[in-house]
């Protein structure tokens, strides 16, 4: 694909959110602070990924259908959120991550109000011991190629834009797309 081109499909770059993710005034301050089109479609896992419409006219991926993306983002509001994935959870939250590395797939981790002191001085609401909190995620971060970033709620829109759209920009640089 030519520079041109390149260009092009980046101008009509948007995210997609899965439908699962809750309608809250939360979630539309995120999706405002993209900056970008954000469409709603089922994700095979991941809370988000990029769509884009190729030089032919065809978006990449039809929002009509389930998607398996290349590259997801799961985004948790909090070290609570994430210890629940951890605990109660877990079966659900390790099947999610299984799909994405059967698939190939890359997985980001953003979690919001968070940082490694927090999660290992136990500052946040759960039993869940910091111990075997950090070895949990450090396993997750080895085992499914896992990056972990922590940001405040106010950015966590900006860093998924920012991710999803480097990630589509360097496979269109390498020809993923004719």
């Amino acid at each position: 694909m030519e520079i041109f081109d390149q260009k092009e499909v980046l101008r009509s770059f948007s995210v997609i959110a899965d439908t699962r993710e809750q309608a809250t005034d939360k979630s539309r301050r995120r999706y405002a602070s993209m900056g970008v089109p954000v469409e709603r479609a089922t994700l095979d896992f991941g809370d988000y990924t990029w769509n884009a419409v190729l030089p032919d006219g065809q978006p990449i991926w039809s929002t009509e259908s389930r998607i398996r993306p290349s590259i997801s983002i799961e985004r948790k509001e909090s070290l609570d959120e994430l210890a629940q994935c951890f605990t109660r959870g877990r079966d659900r939250f390790q099947r999610e991550f299984q799909r994405a590395a059967a698939h190939g797939a890359r997985i980001i981790m953003i979690v919001e109000n968070a940082s490694f002191e927090k999660l290992i001085n136990g500052r946040y609401r759960s039993r869940f011991n910091p111990n075997a909190f950090l070895a949990s995620v450090t396993a997750y971060t080895v085992r499914y190629n896992m990056n972990l970033l922590f940001c405040k709620e106010d950015t966590s829109g900006r860093l998924i834009k920012e991710i999803l759209y480097r990630d589509l920009k360097e496979r269109l640089e390498r020809g993923e797309f004719g």
